[in-house]
């Protein structure tokens, strides 16, 4: 039996901040909090809505506060940051087949993107 002790690279707090890659992944990861905040204030409007007008016209006037637009437009760039990065790799991890040959990426990914465009189309004209 063996009394050597396995080497065990030593791993700092910061280890993610030396390669591109895995900065950008803790951004992206990063962007979940203000998109929590903005969960929590739909929430919040919600629970405004239900309990009448004068709640509901505090709620709106919380959400026109400069600091919450702010929150709410960093949520919004985090979730076009969240829907690119799916796109592009959604057609590596499941490729799409037509008639036995595969897609070209870029296609599948403007096909999202046109899908999102309709999507929010339909949901202005109906709101």
């Amino acid at each position: 039996m063996s009394h050597r002790n396995p080497y065990v690279r030593p791993m700092t707090r910061n280890w993610w901040q030396s390669h591109p890659f895995y900065r950008f992944y803790m951004l992206r990861e990063a962007t979940v909090l203000p998109l929590v905040l903005f969960t929590l204030f739909l929430t919040y409007g919600l629970g405004a809505l239900v309990t009448g007008p004068e709640a509901w016209q505090g709620w709106l006037d919380f959400m026109a506060h400069p600091v919450i637009v702010a929150v709410n437009l960093v949520a919004l760039a985090g979730s076009l940051l969240h829907a690119a990065t799916f796109f592009k790799l959604m057609p590596q991890v499941m490729p799409i087949r037509l008639k036995g040959k595969v897609i070209k990426k870029e296609l599948v990914i403007a096909a999202q993107w046109a899908a999102v465009a309709v999507i929010s189309l339909i949901v202005l004209i109906v709101v």
